[in-house]
């Protein structure tokens, strides 16, 4: 393995990664022990990862898969039961809605929130979206859908109005 090589990809993959990171899981400090270990998981294969994906795309879906293992679904789902989550009050349209809809997304199940990220700040189709967590294209269709719908049912009636003036 090329030292260097990784050392330079970690210190210039961090900024977008962590923010990949922060969306996948919708907690900070989650976000931070996601990115540590899919560096971990990168670094015992940093020399087979050059092929055509690239390793940013790799790190991705590696982040992906790490973050709805099973056993990290019941490690969260213990932390869950551990700790209430904040309630969020909804506003005016500004930096109070951006929290509302911050919250409603952190409210998601994993997978479906695994599913929006990739959907909207990868900009990826089912078939890759289905490939990276394992799912059938319908499913992850399933998912997107279901997720969608809790998150517009959290939002005022006047945002949803607009949102679906804007995707109509």
């Amino acid at each position: 393995m090329d030292a260097y090589e990784f050392e330079t990809f970690v210190r210039d993959s961090a900024p977008v990664l962590r923010r990949y990171a922060r969306a996948v899981t919708a907690d900070p400090d989650h976000a931070e022990e996601l990115l540590l270990q899919t560096y971990v998981r990168m670094a015992t294969a940093w020399d087979r990862l050059l092929d055509g994906r690239g390793p940013l795309g790799y790190a991705k879906v590696t982040m992906v898969r790490l973050h709805t293992s099973p056993l990290r679904a019941i490690l969260r789902r213990a932390r869950q039961v551990a700790a209430t989550a904040p309630v969020v009050a909804g506003g005016e349209v500004g930096r109070e809605d951006d929290s509302q809809l911050r919250g409603l997304l952190a409210g998601l199940p994993p997978l479906q929130r695994v599913v929006l990220v990739m959907t909207y700040l990868d900009d990826l189709d089912d078939e890759s979206i289905a490939a990276a967590v394992g799912r059938r294209p319908a499913t992850v269709r399933s998912l997107r859908d279901r997720a969608l719908g809790t998150v517009r049912a959290g939002l005022p009636p006047t945002r949803v109005r607009a949102e679906s003036e804007v995707a109509g």
